[in-house]
């Protein structure tokens, strides 16, 4: 402290280098007015940047590094080997994928897979639809693809998939309800509501179904359901519509007589077929088909036998005005 009471040097002590690095940094300021000058001995020059202090390498690798790099190459030799050896795609089919083996071991795997909402389809081929098995994980399953390929399945309507760690799957799925049998070139379907194919007619359990023949049939099945309905009492002995040109319905009987609806007013027509049974029982007659697609009038076609002995007792008939054979 000098006799004015100023101190000679900052009160803080710094080493050596310190000091020097200190000083280069800041540089004197005029002394202040104050009463206590030494408060305002330094001032950091407005220009001046400061030095930056670099770190050693060792501390700007992260740590574990080398042992990091090491364990890669150890592992892609061994991979390599295996799969140059042709053990790799042993182990995969005994073990799955690496991704799917290295979770299954973390206890990740899937061990239990619950299917609801099945009546008509197999959970077999749920599984085999879903491409699910015992080599999976739960972990690395994308549940979207899975319901996506689940509803690709012509009788699943929906899908939703969900996962329970840390080894269970749930399916629950709603099925397309058969609907009816399509005949299209000789071949039976099996079909939905909207008409999506749901599969061949193979099994019997289908057999007492409505059937619906020819060309886009499968789409108006409703419209032919609701003609039987119409039909009241002959709904029994209907066995089958066919669609003709994909405007009108032609409907085969039991004793295979066909009857010709129009194609507006196709209810009309079948009250019209009720009453001409319940007083003529017109559907006991020798008549091949029924043609009711004119309003005022019916219009029939008889079997050969019928029409020959028709044409036999019109010959046989006498003519008006011509007198009576004898």
């Amino acid at each position: 402290m000098d006799g004015g009471g100023r101190y000679l040097q900052p009160m803080t002590a710094y080493p050596a280098d310190a000091a020097v690095a200190r000083a280069a940094t800041f540089e004197p300021r005029r002394p202040s007015s104050s009463r206590f000058g030494f408060l305002n001995v330094f001032r950091p020059s407005r220009g001046t940047r400061r030095r930056s202090v670099s770190l050693p390498i060792e501390r700007r690798v992260p740590r574990f590094l080398g042992t990091g790099l090491a364990l890669g190459f150890f592992g892609a030799v061994t991979v390599t080997g295996l799969w140059q050896g042709g053990h790799l795609d042993e182990i995969m089919r005994n073990h799955g994928e690496p991704h799917h083996a290295l979770a299954s071991a973390f206890g990740l795997g899937l061990d239990r897979i619950t299917i609801s909402g099945i009546s008509q389809i197999r959970e077999n081929e749920v599984l085999a639809a879903g491409g699910l098995h015992d080599k999976l994980s739960l972990a690395f399953l994308d549940v979207n693809d899975l319901r996506e390929r689940l509803e690709r399945v012509p009788m699943i309507k929906s899908a939703a998939v969900r996962k329970l760690y840390p080894n269970e799957l749930v399916i629950t799925l709603t099925e397309r309800e058969p609907h009816a049998i399509w005949q299209l070139n000789g071949e039976l379907f099996v079909i939905a509501a909207d008409g999506t194919v749901i599969d061949l007619m193979q099994d019997e359990r289908f057999v007492d179904l409505p059937l619906v023949v020819g060309e886009g049939a499968n789409m108006r099945s409703k419209d032919y359901l609701a003609l039987l309905e119409a039909a009241g009492p002959l709904k029994e002995r209907i066995r089958a519509g066919s669609l003709v040109s994909g405007r009108r319905w032609t409907l085969k009987m039991d004793n295979g007589m066909d009857v010709r609806l129009p194609e507006l007013g196709a209810a009309d027509a079948l009250a019209r077929l009720v009453k001409l049974e319940r007083e003529q029982k017109i559907l006991e007659k020798d008549v091949l088909a029924i043609d009711l697609r004119m309003a005022d009038r019916v219009v029939v076609r008889l079997t050969e036998e019928a029409a020959s002995a028709r044409a036999d007792a019109l010959k046989k008939k006498p003519m008006r005005g011509k007198g009576v054979d004898t």
